[in-house]
């Protein structure tokens, strides 16, 4: 439940600046990256598996370049259900998936990174 919290928190945070960063993105305040980052990860976990499952075709023909779209779409199912949060069309909502993918994973990892470092001096 920790981990998950924080990942939720380091979502949040990336959303928020790249929505400040990046146009076509809109994020009204913090409560709302957060509320992104909440629907996010449950789309995450119930809806994009299933449109993996569906789309397997199109994803083996383009050798998984089809799961930008998937997220894309996650992307633009999250500005359907948060009120604060808009994205102004797919072009944006498929850059938008990628950037926060990227940052995610950065962040994330270094988190985890320095969470064995601390580990290990420990022992």
């Amino acid at each position: 439940m920790k981990n998950w919290l924080l990942k939720i928190l380091v979502c949040s945070v990336n959303v928020f600046i790249l929505a400040y960063i990046l146009p076509g993105i809109k994020v009204e305040d913090m409560w709302s990256a957060i509320m992104v980052a909440v629907v996010l990860s449950v789309l995450d976990f119930f809806i994009k598996p299933l449109l993996v499952l569906f789309t397997l075709p199109a994803t083996i023909f383009t050798l998984g370049l089809f799961l930008f779209v998937i997220n894309a779409c996650v992307i633009m199912l999250d500005d359907y259900f948060v009120h604060g949060f808009s994205v102004v069309s797919f072009w944006h909502a498929m850059l938008f998936s990628v950037l926060l993918s990227f940052f995610n994973g950065l962040v994330n990892g270094k988190i985890k990174a320095s969470v064995h470092i601390d580990k290990n001096k420990k022992d």
